[in-house]
């Protein structure tokens, strides 16, 4: 099955014409698998239990059909995200189905159910990532309101013992910037990248200040195995996106998809319009609805000075601004990382359990 849009290569680049407009290629599915979470971390809404706590968890059926349809108009990556994903009793099969179709599969948990599914996750999830707020328990469990610190660890022991090789997460803070080195130390001890994750200002929680972007900016300049976005830090420097410059590309190369079956536009957090998927995801995509959002994109006056990580990592995906340029080295530090020094070590791992 071909997994890329159709038309010529160029296209196939930079995009499809229907009507006139030009749809940039489809990179990354955002897939809520479900808004309930099992923690309630201070700088984010799912943390609001009372909000979601009857929400309902993506049926099955409906994300294999989903996930077939994205192949087809050429989707490469897919989030299976929350709230906590873990909740979700069939994430294994999820995450199975989108790797039997090639898609990358990628995971952010807590810690708290992974033990639950690790064997069953084994060799599923290409990008698998415990969040870590802090080096220090207290403070870690502070900010989560739940006791996980070593749940995280447990699973780092576990995911590592099955040949995985997880990625440690660490949202920074204003109050916690200054623990990098710490936790740049904790993800060195365990032979694992430390993922570098810049706060975003999101339902009146504030995001980094100048003093905390310069600092992270600085320490994680040049250092192999931590992952920072450069374009994130130079996007917040410059006061994040201009609505009449616009850097978001949050519907050509993002489609979100909530536990409703729903496509969400211009994107989850400021979610503006959702369509109930009952029809080819093709003609959603086409549609006049989708296309008035992909003008708009990034010029919403809702849009202006964001700095939501989620979709500019997609946005910055090809050289074309000074944003993604700047996030260039970053990503070839990330890919040696998990593309060539991992890749050899699960084979190093496979070898020794075979003998």
């Amino acid at each position: 099955m071909n997994c890329l849009p159709e038309g010529t290569l160029e296209e196939q680049r930079v995009g499809t014409i229907h009507k006139g407009f030009r749809f940039f290629m489809l990179l990354l599915c955002n897939y809520y698998l479900t808004y309930r979470c099992n923690a309630f971390c201070e700088f984010c809404h799912f943390g609001d239990h009372t909000e979601f706590k009857d929400t309902p968890f993506a049926k099955l059926e409906d994300f294999k059909s989903n996930v077939k349809q994205l192949a087809e108009l050429g989707v490469k990556f897919i989030d299976l995200t929350g709230g906590e994903p873990l909740l979700h009793k069939e994430i294994h099969l999820m995450a199975e189905y989108a790797k039997s179709l090639n898609m990358q599969t990628s995971i952010t948990s807590n810690g708290l159910l992974y033990h639950k599914f690790a064997e069953k996750l084994a060799g599923k999830i290409n990008l698998l990532h415990f969040s870590l707020d802090s080096p220090d328990e207290e403070e870690h469990n502070r900010i989560r309101k739940v006791d996980c610190y070593k749940s995280v660890f447990r699973s780092i022991d576990i995911a590592k013992s099955l040949g995985e090789y997880p990625d440690i997460l660490f949202t920074v803070t204003n109050e916690t910037y200054k623990k990098l080195p710490r936790m740049h130390e904790i993800a060195a001890e365990h032979e694992l990248v430390l993922l570098v994750n810049p706060v975003f200002s999101y339902f009146g929680n504030p995001g980094l200040s100048p003093e905390a972007v310069d600092y992270v900016d600085e320490y994680c300049d040049g250092k192999l195995d931590v992952y920072l976005n450069k374009g994130f830090m130079k996007l917040r420097r410059n006061g994040g996106n201009d609505i009449n410059n616009p850097s978001c590309k949050a519907v050509s190369r993002v489609v979100v998809i909530s536990p409703y079956n729903e496509i969400i536009l211009p994107c989850y957090h400021f979610r503006n319009e959702t369509i109930l998927i009952d029809r080819p995801i093709k003609e959603i995509r086409q549609s006049e609805k989708v296309e008035q959002f992909q003008k708009m994109e990034g010029r919403f006056d809702f849009c202006q000075g964001c700095t939501v990580n989620c979709y500019f990592e997609p946005s910055f995906a090809f050289p074309t601004n000074l944003y993604a340029i700047s996030s260039l080295t970053s990503k070839f530090k990330y890919s040696y990382n998990k593309l060539i020094k991992q890749k050899l070590r699960k084979i190093k791992f496979s070898n020794s359990t075979e003998k």
